[in-house]
């Protein structure tokens, strides 16, 4: 009987444990997968081991924090290990990934305990923690800011619907802060307004405002829901959970004004609020009120769950869909994304087929590498995503839901490539100043221009949605390029709106470039004169 066969029988249910290690502490949580995707939690533990503690002061983690946590990972592996789990996955966060010794610190937890630990970057965090939002929200077809706080680093996604248009990685790390600003301690008024103007300028400089409004903003982490604890237990319901909790902008400034100057000893007091976090809390509500700011949101709702929570989901995803689960094939990959973003799946396939015979027609003429038509042809396919958030800029926001996609089809460095060329499907030419396009090295920055400017034509060939043009023949050389349309009534809108767009092939060709319909002589005069 195979594995898969085994988890299907209904009284067998596998048991898994996720651990993460965090800046802040170390958070054990032990599972049982259920059918569905959906687990019950078995046993939690947290323990404070502060690994960030002398981390911007050093570069390293201190000797006394990795004993804590190696002590900390011996225990929760006993307790998972006592409660029958099959499978442990552990993975650390900010601190490791930025100590210069974190690779150290790695080594010897696989060597004490046999527990391997994987470091995930700032971007693998922040997309284990909006999986588990997307399980637990109905996100619909809003536009959703995700906040998730850690002790070195705070991590935001902006989401439309469950699709990813951007994800922002700051320094902004509750422990790290409260380490620069000595936050243990009562702060005076001119020493809040230093550390909040540090964090409004690391958020101008680590973000961009969305385009459209923000219709939800949901907080994961300690910080957010210690925020919901100590709101409850002032309004006398502490005996309520903090999931789901919302909280405005004008609770949390009154309660980081109000913390801020507060004793270590009137923070422990204080109704709702984590032993824990008296030192740490003050920075965190600071991290929160500007992001609340930064993005024009006036409430948010507490998410209780997080990057744990997202992992256990992708190991029972990965369980369940078992090893004869197929993956879809690019063509269907690209079609049901496109398809998710409300694209005009018939126009954007006529786009992508035009660009391949015009893409195609130009390799005799030009050194362009072959393999990009099946890059270009995904472009064309996927240029129109950005609807998704609005008309307006919807080529910028083509190129962000694109880049955090996850198509499997494509390696990183091919959908980078894609979604820059879907990005100048329209709107401004390729230029320098673009962060997009100034990431980008010499070769491929002539890739992505050569690319858009075929792209720009062959979208200028069905600007009236109708799918006239049957095919595109190029000729000439390599001073004068000429495309013939064959279509079977004069193409007349498709036409103007190509010969509009010729100036970036024109530039990046250096060529001359002619677009004619291969109707016959009379039939296109008399079409003309119509």
């Amino acid at each position: 009987m195979t594995d898969q066969q085994t988890y299907l029988a209904p009284d067998i249910h596998p048991r898994l444990a996720a651990i993460d290690v965090g800046s802040n502490s170390i958070r054990l949580v032990v599972a049982e997968a259920l059918p569905g995707g959906r687990y019950r939690v078995l046993d939690e533990e947290r323990e404070s081991t502060r690994l960030a503690r002398a981390l911007a002061s050093s570069g390293k983690l201190d000797e006394e924090s990795i004993q804590a946590s190696i002590e900390a990972l011996r225990r929760f592996k006993s307790i998972a290990t006592g409660m029958g789990v099959e499978t442990i996955r552990a993975i650390a966060t900010c601190a490791v990934r930025e100590a210069s010794n974190g690779l150290e610190f790695c080594r010897r937890v696989r060597e004490h305990l046999a527990l391997p630990v994987e470091i995930i970057d700032s971007d693998q965090e922040a997309r284990l923690a909006f999986q588990s939002v997307a399980r637990r929200f109905d996100l619909g077809e809003k536009n959703t800011l995700l906040a998730d706080i850690g002790g070195g680093s705070t991590e935001i996604v902006l989401a439309s619907g469950e699709l990813i248009e951007a994800i922002y990685a700051t320094k902004l790390g509750a422990v790290r802060l409260a380490e620069k600003f000595n936050t243990a301690q009562p702060m005076a008024h001119d020493d809040i307004l230093r550390m909040m103007r540090f964090i409004d300028r690391e958020l101008r400089k680590t973000t961009e405002k969305p385009a459209a409004p923000i219709h939800q903003l949901i907080g994961s982490g300690g910080t957010f829901t210690n925020l919901a604890s100590m709101i409850m237990a002032g309004r006398g319901l502490s005996r309520l959970p903090a999931a789901g909790a919302r909280a405005s902008r004008a609770d949390v400034r009154h309660l980081v004004d109000r913390l801020a100057k507060m004793t270590p000893k009137q923070r422990r007091e204080t109704p709702g609020l984590n032993a824990d976090r008296i030192d740490i809390i003050v920075p965190g509500l600071g991290v929160i009120d500007s992001i609340m700011r930064r993005f024009r949101v006036n409430t948010l709702q507490v998410h209780a769950y997080g990057v744990r929570d997202g992992l256990l989901l992708g190991m029972i995803d990965r369980l369940q869909g078992g090893p004869a689960a197929t993956s879809p094939t690019a063509d269907e990959q690209i079609d049901r994304f496109a398809e998710a973003c409300g694209v005009d799946l018939v126009h954007s396939r006529q786009v992508a087929r035009l660009s391949g015979e015009i893409y195609d027609g130009l390799t005799r003429l030009f050194d362009l590498p072959p393999g990009d038509r099946r890059l270009l042809e995904a472009a064309a396919r996927m240029q129109d995503v950005g609807y998704l958030i609005n008309y307006e800029g919807h080529h910028k926001h083509s190129y962000h839901l694109i880049l955090h996609s996850q198509l499997e089809a494509f390696r990183p460095e091919e959908l980078e490539l894609v979604a820059n060329v879907a990005r100048y499907h329209r709107g401004s030419v390729p230029k320098r100043k673009h962060g997009n396009f100034r990431g980008l090295d010499e070769d491929d920055r002539l890739r992505v221009r050569q690319m858009a400017a075929v792209l720009r034509i062959a979208g200028g060939l069905d600007r009236s949605h109708n799918q006239i043009v049957r095919e595109v023949t190029v000729r000439g050389d390599a001073d004068r390029v000429e495309l013939v349309v064959a279509a079977d009534e004069f193409p007349e809108v498709d036409l103007w709106a190509a010969r509009r767009r010729a100036d970036l092939f024109e530039e990046v060709f250096d060529a001359t470039l002619s677009l004619e319909w291969a109707g016959d002589a009379a039939t296109q005069a008399i079409a003309k004169n119509a």
